[in-house]
């Protein structure tokens, strides 16, 4: 069983940065994609940003110019760099890895931005 560990959230003020990283206990075999997801309260759960391996990044048009998807296969890691914070980014953030047959998520990080 996979599990992956998240990291890096917290609380900033609007403008600030946080930088999330997630790790897999292991190597994943066929590993498609990773991503990041959220959840504010009251809402439902939303594609931030994720990269397919041999393929473009991809992200919400909330995160573009503000966030940055990267990953290190070696250290079966992604991160998300965020900067630029906004209020509205308040949300618990989850990481996903996903393979044919397959999906992983983390147990999500909270990221609460203060005006």
């Amino acid at each position: 069983q996979v599990q992956l560990v998240e990291s890096g959230g917290g609380l900033v003020q609007a403008g600030g940065s946080l930088r999330l990283s997630c790790a897999a206990s292991r190597s994943i075999y066929s590993l498609r994609a990773m991503g990041w997801y959220r959840q504010a309260p009251g809402k439902q759960r939303e594609l931030v940003a994720d990269i397919t391996l041999g393929g473009p990044k991809r992200y919400a048009d909330s995160a573009k110019g503000r966030f940055t998807i990267t990953r290190d296969n070696a250290k079966n890691t992604v991160y998300l760099q965020m900067n630029s914070l906004k209020p509205e980014d308040t949300a618990v953030y989850y990481c996903n890895f996903r393979g044919i047959g397959y999906e992983y998520w983390g147990q999500g990080t909270q990221v609460t931005v203060s005006s």
